[in-house]
């Protein structure tokens, strides 16, 4: 009873618009007013206050999301495409794949899926349009290819996820390497079906020279140096994951300051990081709250309980909550689905003995579906503000991809090793 009275009070503050951080915090509390009356509740939202914000790990997300905004002003993005359609601009649908291989170079080296969007969205959309491109493809491939950045380390998804679930935030950033490669090759490969079924739609592109390809490359290092302080700092081992946001940070910093020196910009990509950081925070605040009432309902354990007692097999169970997870992203963001099911899914993906760090990847492709699925398709909605194509069409572009990601999810699932080979290779 208690426990059904914390998740209404939950879904109907959010079925009527309130923030995620609001409705968890106080049909948080609400619960665990019912449970052990208000000196429970003041004990616990005085000491989450203080504790939620000094986790040395939480110091990532914000420096991810400062790193993120600076890669945005410095123009490095304007040159991992121009590389990218230098290269593939004459193989069919040859900008549709730049845009996919830009989006996976931006998220090795920028852990928001929003900043990657709105880079490709005044990168590649328009250079696409202008050579004729259907603009259902255009925007669809550059929805799509924004959501790398979620899976790509460093991933700000990923950190959360594994500080929800308490496992190794190294491990499981490396692990979303392997499965972000593969994620691009289907973006590619979803493009030249398109692409052969409709000719019209992507037009032959401008070819280029070796020389003038070799000379592009030229430009490469700003990403290469960004890419070594993050993950090759995380892979080796030379330094911790938050050591290594800071260094990304600060070499996107760097990189903005000699590419772009105006403080105008400046001044508005640090508030762009701080507000996105408060928010999450804010996020995180409310759910620990909403997850100190989870625990003392002992939802979870008596999940498992309940579906040991049952004999459903496992692999049933692991398809419906991949299901779950397609379902909720057509409605809630990213973050709030991970926040809301994470610590009851996550011990019951352990007791059905899966790998934790295997399902947290696919947990968070998922999460990209969620991002171009209507009707709260983030990523699309970003596509459409800055480029002002409608967002049905995006959403209508973005229908292939979903279906080819899914046809992934089946092979990562049945495969598990694809996903855990890198992050088994660590020291």
């Amino acid at each position: 009873m208690v426990l059904t009275s914390g998740l209404v009070v939950l879904f109907v503050m959010l079925a009527l618009g309130i923030p995620v951080a609001i409705s968890l915090a106080v049909s948080g509390a609400v619960g665990l007013y019912l449970i052990g009356g208000s000196h429970v509740v003041i004990g616990i939202i005085g000491s989450t206050a203080e504790s939620a914000m000094h986790s040395y790990e939480f110091a990532m997300i914000p420096l991810f999301i400062l790193m993120a905004n600076f890669i945005l002003v410095s123009g490095v993005g304007d040159d991992m495409f121009d590389i990218a359609k230098k290269w593939m601009g004459r193989t069919p649908g040859g900008l549709a794949h730049a845009t996919a291989a830009t989006g996976a170079a931006f998220g090795a080296i920028s852990g928001s899926s929003t900043a990657a969007a709105a880079t490709l969205a005044s990168t590649s959309i328009p250079g696409m349009i202008r050579q004729g491109y259907d603009v259902k493809l255009a925007s669809g491939v550059a929805a799509i290819s924004g959501t790398l950045a979620m899976l790509i380390p460093p991933s700000a998804a990923m950190v959360i996820y594994a500080l929800l679930a308490e496992m190794s935030i190294a491990k499981l950033l490396i692990a979303g390497l392997v499965p972000g490669l593969l994620i691009t090759l289907t973006i590619i490969l979803t493009v030249l079906l398109l692409v052969w079924l409709r000719p019209d739609h992507a037009p032959a592109a401008q070819s280029y020279s070796l020389r003038e390809k070799i000379r592009s490359l030229r430009t490469a290092w700003s990403f290469m140096l960004l890419f070594s302080l993050v993950t090759l700092t995380i892979y080796l081992g030379i330094g911790t994951p938050t050591e290594a946001s800071a260094l990304g940070a600060l070499g996107a910093f760097v990189l903005a300051v000699i590419r772009r020196p105006n403080l105008r910009v400046f001044a508005e990509a640090t508030v762009r990081a701080v507000s996105a950081s408060c928010m999450i925070a804010f996020i995180v605040f409310g759910a620990l709250i909403f997850g100190y009432f989870l625990t003392l309902t002992q939802v979870a354990q008596n999940l498992i309980t309940f579906l040991a007692e049952s004999q459903v097999d496992r692999t049933v169970i692991l398809i419906c909550i991949l299901g779950m997870y397609l379902v909720l992203g057509c409605f809630v963001d990213l973050i709030t689905m991970l926040i809301l099911t994470v610590p009851i899914v996550s011990p019951l993906i352990v007791h059905l003995g899966y790998d934790p760090i295997w399902f947290a990847v696919l947990t968070i492709i998922m999460g990209e579906v969620g991002m171009v699925t209507p009707p709260m398709g983030l990523n699309c909605f970003v596509i459409s503000k800055y480029t002002n194509i409608p967002v049905g069409q995006v959403f209508r572009g973005s229908y292939p991809h979903v279906l080819a990601h899914l046809v992934l999810v089946a092979i990562l699932a049945a495969f598990p090793q694809i996903i855990l080979w890198l992050p088994g290779t660590m020291n």
